[in-house]
């Protein structure tokens, strides 16, 4: 066999020896993510049982100016989760807030960009080690809405109380939440993944919500002086509306392949008007609101919503759920004015 050209050797060769000069530098593209050295974090998204409505004391900017209601108090739930090593807790989560606040076509919601553009913006810079997410109640349910109406039905009595106006339509209502829900989950994961971040390497929650009002309300309470319902209509928010809301809420989150914490039973025995150590507030009305225009609408916004005490218990339950491994559990009455963690099959 006669030798080969020198020359057509090296020349051959030319673009291996570029091929491994480049490979050199730059042998996988360069990933997004935050720095190995970032600051671990938490992150909040959702609606008002989220952003701490109803706990009062709102940071500046979120309680009405250039029209941001979004309610943000640093008594939130998510301000009592404690995990190992995190040290930055961050709150995205706005009152009033539907599954469209947290997508990634969702538009402005009380003067702040969707949520999972501002999670975008926090990814790079954080660790993020865990997401929560308590929405779907401001979706077809309209549950705020619906205490509304229970509390017009205790002054009404020659129509059904709100429970029985609205049964036969709640489960329509929740089954048309539920793909709203599981998008905006999804969406959740696609702004982790866009920023290098594999499913596995952080925890994502879904949350549901617990009852604030309940049957053992005391009579003397059922007035304008604290929680004006019907006995039927408190049955049916604690036994059917939010159980059901819930379970629809539990199916979301399946679809989604995220955890789910249960909330709905986390208010027994501490709801407003009970008498005992409440987790939430009584009907809360502002009247210097109703003198400003601007504000008027949001003269009730608090009601109902758990207080400060609500949250430290719930957000020390959503600890011990991040430090568990189950994918589902449920925040129930420990029968010692606190709560206990119940791993559910899932």
């Amino acid at each position: 066999m006669r030798d080969i050209p020198r020359r057509l050797v090296f020349a051959c060769a030319l673009p291996a020896v570029a091929l491994v000069a480049l490979a050199g530098d730059h042998p996988f593209p360069t990933l997004a993510g935050p720095p190995a050295d970032a600051p671990r974090a938490i992150v909040a998204l959702g609606d008002s049982t989220a952003s701490g409505e109803g706990a009062g004391s709102y940071l500046p900017g979120t309680d009405g100016e250039h029209d941001d209601w979004c309610h943000r108090s640093p008594n939130a739930m998510i301000d009592h989760v404690s995990v190992p090593g995190v040290t930055k807790i961050i709150n995205l989560a706005c009152s009033g807030a539907g599954a469209d606040r947290l997508t990634l076509d969702g538009t402005a919601h009380s003067a702040e960009p969707s949520q999972a553009s501002q999670l975008a913006a926090l990814a790079d810079k954080y660790r993020v080690v865990a997401v929560t997410v308590a929405v779907g109640a401001n979706d077809d349910p309209q549950f705020s809405g619906l205490i509304v109406r229970c509390v017009q039905a205790a002054f009404d009595t020659s129509q059904p109380g709100c429970g029985r106006q609205v049964d036969g339509q709640w489960p329509a209502k929740i089954a048309a939440m539920v793909p709203k829900v599981v998008q905006a989950l999804r969406d959740i994961r696609t702004v982790m993944s866009d920023h290098g971040y594999s499913d596995s390497a952080y925890t994502l929650v879904l949350q549901s919500y617990a009852a604030p009002v309940g049957p053992d309300t005391i009579l003397s309470l059922r007035n304008l002086n604290g929680c004006p319902f019907r006995i039927d209509d408190l049955r049916w928010v604690q036994d059917k509306g939010v159980s059901a809301l819930s379970a629809g809420l539990r199916l979301a989150a399946r679809m989604a392949g995220v955890r789910f914490l249960d909330l709905s039973q986390a208010g027994i025995g501490h709801e407003a008007c009970s008498g005992n150590v409440e987790w939430f507030t009584r009907l809360t009305l502002d009247l210097a609101d109703f003198e400003n225009n601007t504000r008027y609408q949001h003269a009730l916004q608090e009601s109902f919503h758990p207080n400060a005490k609500g949250y430290t218990a719930f957000g020390g339950c959503m600890s011990r759920f991040l430090a568990s491994t189950d994918l589902s559990a449920a925040c129930v009455p420990n029968g010692n004015d606190g709560l206990r963690l119940n791993r559910t099959d899932d």
